[in-house]
């Protein structure tokens, strides 16, 4: 920081009260009010140098007192006192932090060139110029200090020259970067650096005003040359500073849960204007970064607008996002579960929305985009489903809004169907269906097919469902067995058991005829198979799908197969209990 000292004379100004002195060898005879303050001076000091002192006091009696009313004078009281010290003659101290104060309230008082040779302004528009903008933290404090007397600093061009002169070193090579800045990213400071990164700069510009930084950042963005990520950085730094930290799972940290309106209010105005200056090219921001911006949008009250423009932007990445990214709590007295499942509806939605308007062919970008998407929203369903107080009609209204060709398989679908029966225990029955019919079963894989026989939970149709169509699928496999037929069949002849999750491995059938031939074998393989198909007969029996003539039919051809296939089994025993009493009897007469 650069500092100017101006006079040579002791400090002689001092407070009573309200009241400010100099002790000074004539008596006062000008008196000047600033709001509450009374300065006590004299004209012989002031009215050389101060141009508007000169013209009020030019019609007055030397010899009198006169007072004059100065409420208007930029930057008050401590602004007019460094004025008045100058025309004493004694020592200020003058940088970046009371520059702009004085430098306004000197041209208010007309203490120019035109008055009085090296007067005020003249000096410190020389310090301002040759020092103070030739600094990197001192141009940024200059300009910081700008909000005091915001009218006058734009008139007087000093806002401008300052935010030129910011801009100007951000767009320096790094190479060129002599200067020091803050720069607290984790680990940075232990490794040493001797380069200097290129979002050196995003740190100490984030301590400016949000009406100040964001013409900063329009003008950055003018030049179009820094990249699209740098700027989406510095927006990172700046909301990371001044809003309220939102942890994923928690929803809001302690510091920011007792808020004033006003507070609530500058929090608004912040995250309003950070969304406007957010680039357009995508990837610019993290999509974490702007589901929390939509996260604090809902927790401060922000225009529709805002939400809307952050829903859009969020959508365009939202295959990039985590379940914890998701993870929104709901501000609303009027619902009880803790999710708001809405507002990642409308994302998905917005993001459908443009998935469409892209195309979406077989094996293209957009197929492995949207199955991303899939599987986010099934694992988030996943984690709302354990909320007991969230209702049937939001999960599958969520469910229902993606396309058939964003699930490959429905395992990730149903396990959230299951947690949340799991959960939802006193769910009623005509809710427990309208949540099952979302499940494709065709789109099971056998390891949770299994799962889904065992399970009570499930509706009655929704097994049957599942036990007929890997039926169908096994029936096209002629080169193995149908394997989840022998767990069909076991559980019915052993107590049924319900897994807590559906992922352990179903037991197996030990096959009973290991002792058998071939011949037997294959057999029993048909007569398993039968009464597989008998008792999936029977099931739909119990509900309504096949009448009960199909039922006997399957019964009877059950029996035939298994009289047949026993009467070739004696058949075979008594051939080859023969075979054994003709071959051994000669060899055992001829031992003897």
């Amino acid at each position: 920081m650069k500092y100017m000292k101006i006079g040579t004379r002791p400090d002689t100004f001092f407070a009573e009260e309200d009241t400010r002195s100099v002790l000074f060898d004539l008596p006062v005879d000008l008196v000047i009010q600033i709001n509450n303050t009374k300065f006590l001076l004299h004209k012989i000091q002031l009215l050389p140098k101060c141009g508007i002192l000169r013209q009020i006091c030019s019609g007055s009696d030397d010899s009198n007192e006169t007072e004059v009313e100065l409420h208007d004078i930029p930057g008050g009281e401590e602004a007019f006192e460094l004025c008045a010290k100058f025309c004493y003659g004694i020592t200020i101290n003058l940088s970046a932090h009371n520059l702009v104060p004085a430098v306004c309230a000197a041209k208010f008082l007309r203490m120019t060139e035109s008055i009085c040779k090296a007067n005020f302004a003249a000096k410190l528009e020389a310090f301002f110029y040759s020092c103070i903008l030739e600094g990197w933290k001192d141009s940024i404090v200059t300009l910081q200090t700008t909000t005091e007397v915001p009218d006058w600093s734009e008139n007087l061009g000093i806002t401008r020259r300052c935010i030129d002169s910011i801009v100007e070193k951000i767009l320096i090579h790094t190479s060129k970067v002599t200067w020091s800045f803050k720069y607290t990213r984790p680990g940075y400071a232990e490794k040493h650096h001797h380069t200097v990164p290129r979002d050196w700069w995003t740190e100490d510009i984030s301590d400016l005003d949000i009406d100040l930084f964001r013409c900063m950042i329009t003008a950055i963005q003018s030049i179009n040359i820094l990249p699209s990520t740098l700027i989406g950085e510095a927006l990172h730094v700046y909301a990371y500073k001044w809003l309220p930290k939102i942890s994923s799972k928690s929803g809001i940290s302690e510091s920011s849960v007792s808020q004033t309106e006003e507070m609530i209010q500058k929090q608004r105005k912040v995250l309003d204007s950070i969304v406007s200056m957010i680039p357009t090219e995508l990837g610019s921001v993290s999509v974490g970064f702007l589901l929390k911006l939509l996260r604090l949008a809902s927790l401060v009250g922000a225009h529709q607008s805002t939400k809307a423009e952050l829903i859009r932007k969020s959508s365009r990445q939202l295959e990039d996002a985590t379940v914890d990214d998701l993870l929104i709590p709901l501000h609303s007295s009027l619902d009880q579960h803790f999710y708001d499942i809405n507002l990642v509806r409308a994302l998905l939605e917005s993001f459908l929305a443009q998935w469409r308007r892209q195309g979406s062919q077989v094996e293209s970008e957009s197929v492995i985009s949207i199955r991303r998407v899939g599987k986010l929203i099934d694992s988030y369903l996943q984690v709302v489903a354990r909320d007991g107080n969230i209702p049937v009609s939001k999960i599958v209204s969520l469910a229902e809004s993606l396309p058939e060709i964003a699930r490959l398989d429905h395992d990730e679908l149903y396990k959230a169907i299951n947690i949340y029966l799991k959960e939802h225990t006193d769910i009623s029955k005509e809710d427990k269906k309208r949540l099952c019919r979302i499940l494709n079963c065709q789109k099971l894989s056998p390891k949770v097919c299994a799962h889904v026989v065992k399970n009570e939970r499930l509706p009655l149709r929704t097994v049957v469902q599942v036990l007929f169509f890997d039926q169908e699928r096994n029936s096209k496999v002629t080169s193995r067995k149908p394997q989840l037929t022998e767990t069909i069949l076991e559980s019915f002849e052993q107590p049924k058991l319900i897994q807590t999750e559906y992922n352990n491995k179903p037991e197996r059938v030990a096959n009973k005829q290991n002792g058998l031939r071939t011949s037997e074998g294959e057999a029993t393989t048909s007569t398993t198979e039968m009464r597989t198909h008998h008792q999936i007969m029977r099931r739909k029996q119990d509900i309504g799908i096949l009448p009960g003539s199909e039922i006997t039919k399957a019964m009877r051809e059950t029996a035939i197969t298994e009289g047949a296939s026993g009467s070739k089994l004696e058949s075979k025993k008594e051939t080859v209990r023969r075979s054994k009493s003709g071959n051994h009897g000669p060899n055992k007469s001829g031992t003897k």
